[in-house]
């Protein structure tokens, strides 16, 4: 008979805290040990920022450790954080070191704790839960800024509450008493046989990703099993739903969708939707928020092609994270033509006639490396592609083109550079600064342009990278209009080096715009600003912890082929009135405000059934309003719930993708023709 049934669960959580015999505690192994050192090395004398592993970085490294490990002050007690405090003078020396006790004996300390609530927890429905749901307490979102709780009744009392909106969630969601019992159970085991099952590998990870993050979001040791599936990314091979996923506290967040992938193309998941339960076929839901890996959630979203995966999601603009949703998506592999650039020519009515304007949405940056080093002439690539389409548009004779950037997270440097030699004659598109401060500058080495008419850069929040690049130079160059919402903000470059024991991405060096501003953490700012839907602290460089600040360097030479900010006043308040009467913006813009105020306002939820339900209901009803207004006005049939904004797999579902495009074929043509005036006035002087 196990320890567990001969003496209880209360019994057991006493000797999980030590008050007995101790569980066999978790050690770094020798390939680990001699790994720290190795991630130490090459973050002194090889990342991008001026790296000193001493007691002020131990401070940070050692808070964000315990970030990591208890980020909502759940579980650990302040006598648990104050037993390791030599940790916040010692951890640079530890890891230069490769000496891992202590580190390795914090975690056990959290995994203690850890354990001993979820056999609490499981105590309590063995009880029996009797919560009526009818009193005036609140539960607070986010603890991560509270002091660490001095008693064992203050997290008793917190995990109360935790316990009671977990079953009055699934009490809203029409769940019977008997069933919120078992549905919670098998929740609670499954976490602890997660915890059970914690490896000195898994501890490592956590230890290295204090190291790394306290330092830069994008360096990041990765293990084997990390190196493996990282390798299979790069390659595209993979078979899943192409969505990119990242920790946040205790959920999953989609960090961004892969052009083209199952995911984009379903429309279902978006940016900034959390996940809290997958499910296979017709299989039962798992519950992954708490999840400690973040590549067991991935294992459980990728699968073979053809196979459906369920996802239960809290949407990004649900302000109450307890109302949440399931959709499938059917895995895929995401290929090269998926990615592809297309383009589309859009009619605009005009007093004088109709105007046709070019579209050319640009995916991401891509190219054939295989094909391309194996010396193939009809190799495929961003930039060949690109140029294709602007055949294709100049033949039918439109007035000005559009490239549509928006969510392309960038891709291979050198199709940012060749594009740009589309539009420009020869000259630099960006600078590269390493470590040791040396500047490397690179451009288009190719003579005459492809297209040197009117042109306009699209993007968003989900713009980065490469395309940041691509918009910055256009900008610089007075090549042209950038507009749309301020983009991500990754102007970092990470190179991926071999250690003895697993890879690391380290940070190396920074992008800069050839006007010598960084586009890092602020990104590109457009001529003209849309609104978006997009939460900037959730999304964006900006909403990173520790990423690298904004700088400049000097300036180089480069021609400027145009003066766009001469009409920026007027082109800005054209498109304001056309922003007022249009439906869509007048949406987009309110529907963001209210997302803002929202926000701000939840930062609890009522644990009494009704008033819970009031104040959903409230919230969606003043969104169901917006959306229902601007479909009035388009002439669409009104939805009777929110969530329906969501579900419908009609060109209804997206209307603000496609205002947004048009809207810039008007800037554009707005452009083109104040462009075209000015300069038959200064040919008649």
């Amino acid at each position: 008979m196990s320890l567990f049934v001969t003496l209880g669960r209360t019994a057991a959580l006493a000797l999980l805290l030590g008050t007995g015999p101790a569980q066999a505690a978790i050690a770094a192994t020798d390939a680990q040990r001699q790994a720290a050192v190795e991630v130490a090395e090459s973050l002194r004398y090889g990342h991008y920022a001026d790296v000193s592993l001493d007691d002020d970085w131990s401070q940070k490294a050692f808070e964000r450790y315990l970030d990591l490990l208890d980020g909502q002050r759940a579980y650990l007690l302040k006598r648990d954080v104050d037993a390791f405090q030599d940790l916040s003078t010692t951890l640079d020396d530890a890891i230069l070191d490769g000496e891992l006790a202590r580190p390795y004996a914090l975690y056990q300390r959290y995994q203690e704790r850890a354990e001993a609530r979820l056999e609490w927890l499981l105590d309590r429905l063995d009880d029996g839960l009797d919560f009526r749901f009818d009193g005036n307490q609140r539960m607070a979102l986010d603890r991560e800024d509270v002091a660490w709780p001095q008693r064992e009744s203050a997290l008793d009392e917190l995990w109360t509450k935790r316990l009671e909106n977990a079953a009055l969630t699934l009490s809203i969601s029409d769940q019977s008493p008997e069933e919120i019992e078992d549905t919670l159970r098998q929740r609670y085991e499954n976490q602890l046989t997660r915890l059970h099952q914690t490896n000195a590998e898994d501890v490592f990870g956590l230890v290295m990703a204090a190291v790394t993050g306290s330092i830069d979001p994008h360096s990041e040791y990765l293990s084997p099993r990390q190196s493996e599936s990282f390798d299979i990314q790069m390659k595209l091979s993979l078979e899943g739903i192409g969505a990119l996923l990242q920790a946040d506290g205790e959920y999953v967040k989609v960090a961004s969708l892969v052009p083209g992938g199952p995911a984009e193309k379903a429309g279902a998941l978006k940016p900034a939707d959390r996940i809290v339960g997958v499910g296979q076929e017709d299989e039962e839901m798992v519950n992954v928020v708490g999840m400690r890996r973040l590549d067991d959630v991935v294992d459980m979203i990728r699968g073979p092609k053809g196979s459906v995966v369920r996802l239960d999601i809290v949407p990004a603009q649900a302000v109450d994270t307890t109302r949440s949703k399931v959709i499938e998506i059917t895995r895929d592999t995401v290929k090269l033509e998926d990615q592809a650039a297309h383009s589309e020519v859009i009619e605009v009515d005009r007093d004088d006639g109709v105007h046709r304007l070019g579209v050319i949405d640009v995916p991401t940056f891509y190219v054939d490396f295989d094909a391309w080093q194996a010396g193939e002439p009809d190799y495929r690539s961003t930039t060949r592609d690109v140029a294709k389409e602007i055949e294709s548009l100049k033949a039918q004779h439109v007035e000005g083109i559009v490239l549509d950037l928006r969510d392309n997270g960038g891709g291979a440097l050198q199709e940012a550079n060749s594009m740009i030699g589309l539009f420009i004659d020869r000259g630099p598109t960006v600078q590269v600064r390493d470590a040791q401060g040396r500047i490397s500058l690179y451009g288009d080495t190719d003579s005459g342009t492809l297209y040197d008419g009117p042109l306009a850069v699209l993007v968003n929040r989900l713009s980065a990278s490469a395309s940041e690049i691509f918009a910055g130079a256009i900008q610089d160059y007075g090549r042209g209009l950038v507009v749309g919402s301020d983009t991500f903000g990754k102007g970092t470059v990470q190179t991926l080096d071999e250690l003895s024991h697993g890879q690391l991405k380290l940070t190396r060096a920074k992008f800069y715009r050839i006007s010598g501003e960084s586009t890092q953490h602020r990104g590109v700012t457009p001529d003209i600003l849309f609104p978006s839907l997009v939460d900037p602290e959730t999304i964006g460089e900006s909403s990173l912890d520790n990423a690298l600040a904004w700088d400049r360097v000097r300036q180089v030479q480069y021609r400027r082929y145009g003066q766009p900010e001469r009409y920026l006043e007027t082109l800005r308040e054209r498109h304001r009135r056309r922003a007022d009467d249009h439906p869509d913006f007048r949406y987009l813009e309110r529907e963001a405000k209210l997302a803002d105020r929202l926000r701000e306002q939840h930062t609890s939820v009522s644990l009494n059934r009704e008033q819970r339900q009031r104040e959903a209901e409230a919230q969606e009803a003043e969104q169901l309003a917006l959306e229902n207004q601007r479909r009035e006005a388009l002439g669409l049939t009104p939805l009777e719930d929110w969530a329906d904004a969501r579900d419908e797999d009609t060109e209804e579902a997206q209307p603000i993708d496609r205002a947004q495009v048009v809207e810039s074929a008007e800037i554009l043509l707005d452009y083109a023709r104040l462009d075209h005036g000015l300069r038959l006035a200064d040919y008649d002087d």
